[in-house]
């Protein structure tokens, strides 16, 4: 058994959510944020059978999508400021993060 720990954009979660109970995957959500940006996302944990993690795998990887965004630099606090950049600088967000982890027991009660 297999543990799948994905971490997606907030707007990639219903679709992938939907696309995972499709295909008969039980997945639990949790909300959580980002350090760098921190914006939202969703963190879905999904336990399967070693013979299916390549199939949620490419469920995950079909439903979370980069994209650009612009996002506003934090300014210096008390350090130099020579390198600070004053204007929105556009970086790349989404996709999904994903670990999979062996399980060494499962119990349902």
């Amino acid at each position: 058994m297999k543990m799948i720990i994905a971490i997606v954009q907030d707007q990639d979660t219903n679709r992938l959510i939907k696309s995972l109970t499709d295909h008969k995957f039980r997945v639990t959500k949790l909300a959580t944020s980002g350090g760098f940006l921190k914006s939202g996302n969703t963190t879905i944990m999904i336990g399967t059978d070693e013979v299916r993690v390549q199939k949620a795998l490419q469920i995950i990887k079909d439903s979370s999508q980069s994209r650009e965004q612009l996002v506003a630099p934090v300014s210096p606090m008390g350090g130099n400021a020579d390198s600070y950049v004053p204007y929105p600088v556009e970086v790349e967000v989404g996709g999904a993060t994903v670990f999979v982890l062996p399980v060494d027991e499962f119990h349902q009660f």
